[in-house]
């Protein structure tokens, strides 16, 4: 009797524990696919997102040049240094 109620605990408890086990393995195997993928495309979009910063930027001062608030001499230095980072 005492046998039949230890396997009755036992063997749903080891069930879970495996199931636990297993889901935790997939979780982290997922995890590291996605952060894989993640990593493998980071290089071609940060170029392009940092381009298109960079001619927004540009796009403003030129605004700033035609509307007169910088000068030729204050557009040219702060595309220089647009351009030099």
């Amino acid at each position: 009797m005492e046998k039949i109620i230890f396997f009755c605990l036992v063997i749903p408890i080891l069930v879970f524990v495996l199931y636990l086990g297993g889901n935790a393995i997939m979780k982290g195997m997922s995890a590291k696919n996605t952060n894989k993928e993640s990593e493998d495309g980071q290089d071609n979009g940060d170029t392009f997102k940092d381009e298109t910063k960079i001619s927004d930027e540009i796009e403003k001062l030129n605004k700033l040049l035609k509307d007169g608030i910088l000068t030729q001499e204050e557009f040219e230095k702060a595309k220089k240094k647009l351009l030099d980072n």
